[in-house]
């Protein structure tokens, strides 16, 4: 079937959206004010813990189709980037408690007509997690998967240990017989997988120029392919992920293939439910660039402490031929520009854009 071309009409906005995303941002700020008074620095809202920061560069490939020829990916280039590996929680908890795995990539140096809030701006962020569907369908969902997140922030780090050993069980056995939950991973029934070996999904579509898209970021080099499944010992080893992160970086760097799903049916592929994991036989994803990151240190803690409370991402810094579609994108728009504007307060570093990869710390 021919791509569906974008149209504003993809879109549905509840009539209460406004409500929902204003108690969301009231969530994003308890968590935040928890994590602030303990740690006395401010985190992220959701993501907080980061397992390693590396550069690279974003090379767009130069012979694709028409309809993969849009926006940022109309025509041959190279962007710098540079990516974050995370976690789900907005505290920052031990290895053990397995929670689904973050990839946020920016890229830097990008041209065109931007979207509301980055004007000015010359990045292109991509946020991505480790599942190729979002946890909760729209923003109401979200709300409540994010209020039950708030009660439990900065609490009983052992008891939540204890519940992950548990639900991870649970979820191996769901995963055995091919139906795994994104409710139980992100309560700590995750696999205890190599972050480099993952997947990365945006979960949820994008104006793709003419068209509507997801995104993910696949390893390809064989350095990563090999961690593909691999799993981490977490034992006694509170940052485990960040060693093994930093360990692989520092022996081989790696390669990413960033890929492109179309959508060809929206009653089957929708836009305003992100637990919708759309068909790869009625739309494969296609390759429209390289992110290739070169051996390096990526955790030195002084250094890479700096470089993370300097970054903000959000699926909103970047152009209008990429607008985030969907009540989840919508939600997370002012929520983010807010849980940003939070840390740079608490941390006295107030947020802006870099416009080279020279300005991260």
């Amino acid at each position: 079937m021919p791509p569906v071309r974008y149209r504003p009409d993809v879109e549905q906005v509840e009539p209460d959206e406004g409500d929902t995303i204003s108690k969301l941002e009231e969530q994003f700020a308890h968590i935040q004010d928890t994590t602030a008074d303990h740690y006395r620095h401010g985190v992220r809202a959701v993501h907080a813990k980061a397992h390693g920061i590396a550069r690279g560069t974003l090379t767009v490939a130069g012979d694709l189709s028409p309809e993969f020829a849009q926006g940022l990916f109309a025509r041959a280039g190279r962007y710098e980037a540079v990516i974050r590996i995370s976690t789900l929680p907005g505290d920052l908890l031990d290895d053990s408690v397995l929670v689904p795995r973050g990839l946020a990539l920016k890229l830097i140096g990008v041209e065109g007509e931007r979207l509301p809030g980055s004007e000015g701006d010359v990045t292109q962020d991509f946020v991505m997690v480790n599942g190729p569907a979002f946890a909760a369908p729209d923003a109401k969902a979200f709300l409540g998967n994010l209020s039950m997140l708030a009660k439990t922030t900065d609490k009983a780090e052992g008891a939540k240990k204890a519940l992950s050993s548990v639900v991870r069980a649970f979820e191996a056995g769901l995963e055995a017989v091919g139906h795994p939950s994104s409710t139980l991973q992100q309560l700590g029934g995750a696999p205890s997988t190599h972050p480099l070996g993952e997947t990365y999904y945006t979960q949820t579509p994008f104006r793709y120029g003419d068209y509507v898209a997801k995104f993910r970021l696949k390893p390809v080099s064989e350095a990563l392919t090999s961690l593909t499944g691999v799993k981490v010992d977490t034992a006694g080893r509170p940052d485990a992920l960040r060693e093994e992160v930093r360990r692989q970086m520092i022996e081989t760097g790696g390669t990413w293939a960033l890929e492109v799903q179309l959508c060809t049916d929206l009653a089957k592929m929708p836009v305003e439910d992100a637990t919708v994991q759309w068909d790869e036989d009625a739309s494969r994803f296609v390759t429209v660039a390289t992110l290739e990151v070169p051996p390096q240190m990526a955790w030195e803690n002084s250094v890479t402490y700096a470089a993370d409370d300097a970054l903000a991402f959000s699926p909103w810094h970047g152009l209008a031929a990429h607008r985030p579609l969907g009540g989840v994108n919508r939600a997370r728009r002012e929520t983010y520009v807010k849980s940003a504007q939070h840390r740079g307060r608490v941390n006295g570093c107030p947020m802006h854009e870099p416009r080279a990869l020279a300005e991260v710390p």
